[in-house]
């Protein structure tokens, strides 16, 4: 019995590399120390079903993906675990969303929405405020990048992880990445493509809307990527990146409120 556990194990395994890869945590990263994100906002669907990622901004501003389906949902700031009672904890409404004017779903440019929470959240250890980039630098292939979430886990295996988890990943140059999406959609100078050389290292579904971290300045959101295809290496992520266009968008809507 103990034999024929251990071949069943061993041919799982052989299984879950055949069918791309074994990966684990966010694709390929690690829990990270609990409230050691505080800009990460958790936002959640209706009846908590969907879910997404976001950057505070402002006391009553989160950054995210335009194409989040946040009605009736709500925020939560200060959060490790999705389901654990925790006193960081803080919940909010979503007063506004605001998508980019020029969002266009189907060519995927644009992704990028601000929700307007309704009240302000409180600033401590657990919950702070991630600056905007003083410049719109485009990151070069190469650039190591970090990205975070509470999204999908496992390529083919719709279920999210409880905790906030984070991996490390790689800048790819537009051309390259191009030619892996073949066009379709393109992929534009107000996007960024990263993942890594050899695949295993991406975000996922669920992961949507997060920031993308570069040299620990914030350059993107995490926008989309190939259906079951995270952590591929023909599949690398792609996000929106923080143009000067955008920028100006963001201070502009968020002004004095």
């Amino acid at each position: 019995m103990g034999a024929f556990l251990t071949l069943s194990t061993f041919a799982t395994f052989i299984l879950l590399i055949i069918h791309g890869g074994l990966c684990v945590d966010i694709i390929g990263g690690a829990e990270v120390t609990p409230h050691s994100r505080p800009f990460m906002a958790l936002i959640k669907g209706a009846k908590g079903k969907s879910i997404c990622g976001g950057a505070l901004i402002k006391e009553n501003w989160v950054l995210t993906a335009a194409h989040c389906n946040v009605e009736g949902g709500e925020v939560i700031l200060g959060a490790h675990s999705q389901t654990a009672r925790e006193r960081e904890k803080q919940f909010f409404k979503i007063a506004k969303q605001i998508r980019y004017p020029c969002y266009c779903p189907n060519c995927k440019e644009s992704d990028i929405m601000l929700l307007q929470l309704h009240k302000r959240a409180r600033i401590g250890k657990a919950v702070q405020i991630i600056p905007l980039p003083t410049s719109d630098d485009d990151p070069k292939p190469g650039t190591t990048c970090t990205v975070s979430g509470w999204g999908q886990t496992h390529n083919r295996l719709r279920k999210f992880s409880d905790t906030l988890r984070e991996v490390n990943i790689t800048v790819i140059s537009r051309k390259t990445c191009n030619s892996h999406y073949k066009n379709n959609p393109v992929i534009t100078e107000n996007m960024i493509c990263a993942g890594a050389k050899n695949g295993g290292k991406d975000s996922c579904f669920g992961d949507s809307g997060g920031p993308l971290r570069c040299n620990k300045v914030m350059r993107g959101i995490t926008s989309f990527g190939k259906a079951n295809k995270c952590g591929t290496v023909d599949g690398p992520g792609v996000y929106t990146r923080l143009t000067k266009q955008y920028l100006q968008w963001i201070r502009k809507t968020i002004g004095g409120a």
